[in-house]
């Protein structure tokens, strides 16, 4: 797999195979997500909900599988080399805005997993219809505890199942671990967020909007990189 991630792209830059289907998910995402927020501020429920849905559910996945375990796509340089510029671009640029990105997509997955939970607990039908609820949404310890807990289980029974038909790896054992952490993560961020805004339509709407920023940044910084890493300043990519 990552012997074709590292062959020439499609877009006729410098860039890996890899590299090219992360810009162009990344690009898909953004205008799934941009779209869906359009449709929101038309009113247009329904529609919102199956595209950010689709979107999110797309990015987490690929975010998974691809950015984490694949050495982050576009920005899978083995250091310097990988980058044709000046030593002073490399430090004082393309390092702190790679830095960015990549806490970015920390972020943009932490929230992408809380807003489809939040979107399915914040909605309510109303004759059909769907619609954000304006109701008080507060989770207990207690409940974040069991359900923690149930999750747990399956990863770990999923894990074992892993090293029964394939042997124990400490890269498999980090894949999974990871995960619990993103999940611990939004169940935290449920916690500090439920406090400040409790009603879950004004909670939904506000982090709504926050989460379209960091889409809509990420795609930016990626695609910045993108350009310095493959097109204006490429290195010795393989």
């Amino acid at each position: 797999m990552l012997e074709w991630l590292k062959q020439p792209g499609f877009f006729g830059t410098h860039a890996t195979l890899g590299a090219d289907i992360s810009q162009l998910m990344a690009t898909l995402f953004t205008g799934l997500f941009i779209i869906g927020w359009l449709q929101a501020r038309r009113r247009q429920a329904d529609a919102h909900h199956w595209l950010m849905l689709g979107g999110m559910v797309t990015m987490v996945v690929f975010f998974t599988n691809y950015y984490l375990f694949r050495q982050l796509g576009v920005l899978a340089v083995e250091g310097k080399e990988g980058f044709g510029g000046s030593q002073d671009l490399y430090d004082h640029v393309f390092i702190p805005l790679l830095t960015l990105h990549i806490l970015l997509v920390i972020i943009g997955l932490v929230m992408a997993v809380y807003m489809i939970v939040l979107g399915f607990r914040a909605q309510t039908f109303d004759q059909g219809r769907r619609r954000l609820g304006d109701v008080t949404l507060l989770t207990s310890w207690g409940k974040i505890g069991k359900i923690f807990g149930g999750i747990t289980a399956v990863i770990l029974l999923l894990f074992a199942s892993r090293v029964a038909s394939a042997g124990f790896s400490l890269r498999k054992l980090m894949v999974y671990l990871g995960l619990l952490l993103l999940i611990a993560i939004v169940f935290s961020v449920e916690i500090t967020i439920q406090r400040i805004w409790p009603n879950a339509e004004r909670r939904h709407r506000v982090l709504g909007r926050f989460t379209m920023i960091i889409y809509c940044v990420l795609f930016v910084t990626g695609s910045v990189t993108y350009t310095m890493l493959y097109i204006l300043y490429p290195g010795k990519i393989g």
